[in-house]
């Protein structure tokens, strides 16, 4: 069995820096010949209206995708003042988690850079549907995203939208416990620019980011281009990180068309840390890593899409937009003497498109996805031996009607999925099974009404189902190789069902001139939720087997208020109860049956508040604190596999003077001596990953 039950992405070694070097030149200098058929000043006011009418048009497929302010639907999204504020480069769960109700996060190195994991209401990262600018980022196979390859993004994201619950229809995996997309920054824009960032802190940290738009030219191309590197010690030993990304997004923008590219590249590469320490290691020493020095992980992530959009002449609007998907790279495994490495590369293509139109009281958003994919799985035993080399083959369209009409007070919303999807293993030549393959189809419907209170005052309630597939790592238990040695453990692919949850949702939300609030209550309801309760098999692998029913229910509040002049208070807050009704838990060899059981990295109360104070217009101070009560570690309700509560508190400070800013943030100021996540071993062992340690970091930025 290898270690990691997901594929790790890998940055380059140093030719692949350099070469990425060369080719982020390139790419900015064609950049900047672009931009020198930008229009006078005189034409500024004409350019920026042109801008802003075709920006309506760039966005049709993320409009599809996303709920508006009126839907039913409990939504967070978090605009580009928002994430200039609390953005430094850190890996995108750890910005996420103090910006949205009911998310909880962690990272790997005892830093907010390197591997993170994201969960939403304590529902795992790999039942959270992710797209960027409407195109799927999930793996499709095991339907995660390692935010880590894509170093700094948030430098290149104009908006993320954080729906929680079964949210509205999406393209890629399912909308399981959420989605989070991502719009990416406008390429049509009025003005040529660009920004410089350059960045220090804590435990060696280093980011350096530039980026420059041509601005709307007079024949009508535009381009912008952003590249990040960014690098860590880390806190945790021998856990450091490199990371190196890419973005460029380029199109010609016609009066009703739109045709727009859009290429996104990452490279990490760090010292693997993905084991926690015990209580014991860590009172001896609180950044140890059990893995050896000599692990290591390289991975590289490319996407690029190429997208048509039409502005109908009846209102309407029309997108389509292919895409390639491509990860590869490689990780080590040591157990002394042996030592393993595992290489994974995947190959994924698709085509997603929409059609939305508004007439009267009536809006219409339809769509369409399809994607094919493939990932190859190799282990070897070094320095030379293949161990095995297997395939995995996974395809999968769906489509989606929403309808919303306004009737009175009430806008009624209607939200209909049909999704197919099939998996196909190809073991080695060697392996002495055959091939195999099982498939999938599923009806996901929602509806729901918002209702108009009085002015600023709504209210709004939905109900919703989706179905989800299981991934490879729980039909393979984690492991990574199936063939004649393991086969009879882990059965056949039916042996996991697909799993569903039935999601209510009623909220009410308050907007005033100095104050937003929105509240929501959700009940979600489980049936043969995917966990490992199995029997541990030959190898060590604890299998997944479907729980029966379990339920998730609570309360969340989103609120900010800004009726002091020059300060603003905001803040978000979850209560929650979460149960598994009953199981029979083989982890432990012998059957148990639990009842009434938590599940586990639940916590039952998280909360988040903020406050920001600009006595000038050239500075801001903000302060931010975080609670997260207490959550199991696994799903049987030990009292000695428990996450202990926490409570940290981070500051920022941003001057400006004219083009330039200086921003200084603190981190975990308390230098809180706790954890941020953990987990129990197939043999009983509880092991932890501390909280980011206090931490400073400075940021020096230009514009131009």
């Amino acid at each position: 069995m290898y270690p990691h039950a997901i594929a790790r992405p890998w940055r380059a070694p140093r030719l692949g820096v350099a070469t990425l070097g060369a080719a982020l030149s390139a790419t900015l200098l064609t950049i900047a010949a672009a931009s020198l058929g930008a229009q006078s000043r005189s034409d500024s006011a004409k350019v920026a209206a042109k801008a802003d009418s075709v920006r309506s048009v760039e966005g049709v497929l993320v409009r599809a995708i996303r709920a508006n302010e009126q839907a039913p639907i409990s939504q967070t999204t978090i605009g580009r003042a928002a994430i200039t504020q609390r953005h430094f480069g850190q890996d995108v769960p750890m910005l996420l988690m103090n910006a949205a109700p009911s998310i909880t996060s962690h990272t790997e190195t005892g830093t907010s850079w390197g591997y993170s994991y994201l969960r939403l209401r304590g529902i795992d990262q790999t039942r959270i549907n992710i797209t960027l600018d409407g195109v799927p980022l999930n793996d499709m196979e095991d339907q995660v995203l390692y935010f880590a390859n894509l170093a700094d993004l948030m430098s290149n994201v104009q908006s993320v939208q954080v729906q929680r619950g079964v949210g509205t229809s999406t393209a890629g995996t399912a909308s399981f416990a959420g989605s989070v997309n991502f719009e990416t920054m406008p390429v049509a824009r009025a003005d040529a620019g660009g920004d410089v960032q350059l960045q220090m802190g804590s435990f060696g940290a280093q980011r350096v980011s530039a980026s420059f738009n041509s601005g709307l030219t007079d024949s009508k191309f535009a381009v912008y281009g952003r590249a990040s590197a960014l690098r860590t010690n880390g806190y945790r030993d021998h856990s450091g990180v490199l990371g190196r990304s890419a973005f460029v997004g380029a199109g010609w923008f016609g009066a009703r068309d739109v045709v727009k590219l859009t290429t996104l590249v990452g490279l990490l590469a760090d010292t693997l840390s993905y084991t926690g320490a015990t209580l014991d290691e860590l009172r001896e020493n609180r950044r140890y890593n059990p893995l050896q020095p000599d692990e290591r992980d390289k991975f590289g992530q490319q996407m690029v899409s190429l997208a048509y959009t039409r502005a109908l002449q009846n209102g309407g609007s029309a997108s389509t937009t292919v895409y390639r998907n491509s990860a590869s790279g490689n990780y080590d495994y040591i157990a002394l003497p042996d030592r393993y490495r595992f290489n994974l590369a995947h190959t994924w293509y698709g085509v997603t498109s929409a059609y939305n139109v508004e007439r009267g009281a009536l809006r219409m958003n339809t769509g369409i996805n399809a994607n094919t994919y493939q990932r190859a799985h190799r282990g070897y035993f070094q320095p030379s031996t293949t161990l095995y080399d297997n395939t995995g083959h996974k395809q999968d369209a769906s489509a989606f009607a929403k309808l919303s009409l306004d009737a009175g007070k009430a806008r009624w919303f209607a939200d209909l999925q049909g999704r197919y999807a099939t998996f196909r293993y190809q073991p080695d030549a060697n392996a002495g099974i055959d091939a195999r393959s099982i498939d999938w189809m599923f009806f996901n419907p929602k509806a729901g009404v918002t209702y108009q209170l009085a002015t600023g005052l709504s209210t709004y309630a939905s109900y919703g189902i989706t179905s989800r597939e299981p991934a490879r790592n729980d039909l393979f238990a984690g492991d990574d190789d199936l063939n004649s040695g393991n086969v009879a453990d882990y059965g056949d692919f039916t042996r996991v069902k697909p799993e569903s949850v039935r999601d209510a949702e009623l909220g009410l939300t308050w907007s005033r001139a100095t104050m937003d609030v929105s509240t929501n209550l959700y009940s979600m309801d489980f049936r043969n939720d995917i966990a490992r309760i199995g029997a541990p098999t030959a190898s060590g692998s604890i299998l997944r087997r479907n729980v029966g029913n379990s339920y998730r229910r609570g309360i969340e509040v989103d609120a900010s208020y800004r009726g002091i002049r020059r300060v603003l208070l905001a803040g978000n807050a979850s209560w929650s109860q979460n149960r598994i009704a009953q199981f029979t838990d083989s982890s432990r060899g012998t059957p148990v049956v639990r009842r009434n059981v938590t599940p586990l990295l639940t916590p039952a109360f998280i909360s988040s508040h903020r406050i920001e104070v600009s006595p000038t217009n050239r500075f801001m101070l903000s302060v931010e604190g975080r609670y997260q009560s207490a959550a199991y570690l696994d799903n049987t309700s030990s009292a000695d596999r428990v996450l202990p509560d926490y409570y940290t508190l981070d500051a920022s400070a941003r001057a400006t003077l004219g083009r330039y800013a200086l921003t200084v943030r603190g981190a975990n100021l308390g230098d809180t001596q706790k954890f941020a996540s953990g987990a129990v071993s197939g043999s009983g062992t509880v092991r932890y990953f501390v909280l980011p340690a206090r931490a400073l970091f400075a940021t020096v930025s230009a514009e131009f």
